[in-house]
């Protein structure tokens, strides 16, 4: 009887010590967010080269009726959609152009976009199995010239905004 009762606080101590030891190197380890990596960067250049071609972004962009909007995308909107393809798959791209600025309406953007544009944020339907949970939906926010925002993290890290945004996220895009 004493024998087990031993014997099964040594087990209760080692199960301890083996949970204490995973959470102190999971502490360590920095959480990898689900988007902005070397691959994710790639593909919005290569969505964004898609999106010059079919003069949905760029100097020579197609324009679009300005909208009123509200935080966090813009207070003046602009939207476009169309299918491109982008590294041999077609899918749909929707096109949001942010727009603020001091005293910011619809006619100021009409007047001046380059004046007022912030970010054009896009979503781009992948291909079957990208990211299932998510419709296969690819997300990018880029500046007027094409460039990545970044976004700086709780901890530290600096990332671009491409890829799976907000995936498990309690808020976000997704």
């Amino acid at each position: 009887m004493k024998f087990c009762k031993i014997k099964r606080t040594a087990i209760i101590i080692i199960s301890i010590n083996i949970l204490l030891a995973g959470c102190a190197s999971s502490g360590d380890m920095k959480m990898k967010p689900p988007m902005g990596s070397a691959q994710d960067v790639s593909d919005a250049n290569a969505v964004w080269g898609a999106l010059e071609s079919a003069k949905l972004a760029g100097d020579k962009a197609k324009k679009a009726k300005p909208y009123t909007g509200q935080h966090p995308h813009g207070a003046v909107l602009e939207l476009l959609h169309k299918t491109v393809t982008v590294n041999g798959h077609k899918g749909l791209a929707i096109i949001k152009r942010n727009y603020g600025g001091k005293g910011i309406t619809n006619a100021k953007v009409r007047k001046n976009r380059a004046k007022y544009l912030k970010a054009i944020t896009v979503m781009f339907k992948r291909e079957k199995g990208y990211d299932s949970d998510n419709q296969d939906w690819f997300w990018a926010k880029y500046k007027p010239n094409g460039e990545l925002h970044v976004e700086d993290m709780e901890d530290g890290m600096k990332v671009k905004l491409a890829g799976r945004i907000a995936k498990g996220m309690p808020s976000g895009c997704i």
